[in-house]
């Protein structure tokens, strides 16, 4: 069920459909073109520009990274590869779920929230937002 609305989720957002691609694209894992942002993070764009509009990218965190509470102008999707990840609202009265490889998770645009990465290994995780990425941190 969690893939079916991932595929609706890439689907409404504009990226190609099956039936328009024209070729297949292949990216091995070691050639990913990854940027590293000021807070460590980095990011390999797959689709679209993720400054500009919904995307597709894989994300990796360093082991032990965790966000300071932020919120995010669209809705962001992401399936974990590696490592263990948790997503936590500012606002929750429930324990940490880990997620690790070949878990789901959907963070509502403007959810006030952390990320981090509870592995001692990095944390990867496929990614679609249905909008521009924006980081904008709270309370401070």
């Amino acid at each position: 069920m969690m893939l079916k609305l991932l595929v609706a989720a890439l689907m409404a957002g504009g990226m190609a459909s099956p039936s328009s691609a024209q070729s297949i694209t292949s990216l091995p894992a070691e050639n990913l073109p990854w940027s590293k942002t000021e807070e460590g993070a980095e990011f390999a764009a797959l689709e679209g520009d993720r400054f500009t509009e919904a995307y597709m990218a894989m994300v990796r965190l360093p082991a032990g990274l965790a966000s300071p509470v932020h919120i995010k102008s669209a809705n962001m999707f992401g399936v974990v590869v590696e490592g263990t990840f948790v997503h936590l609202s500012e606002n929750a009265d429930r324990a940490e779920v880990p997620l690790g490889p070949g878990a789901y998770y959907m963070i509502l645009a403007g959810l006030p929230h952390t990320s981090k990465c509870i592995s001692r290994t990095p944390c990867t995780a496929f990614l679609y937002q249905d909008g521009a990425f924006d980081f904008v941190p709270l309370g401070q």
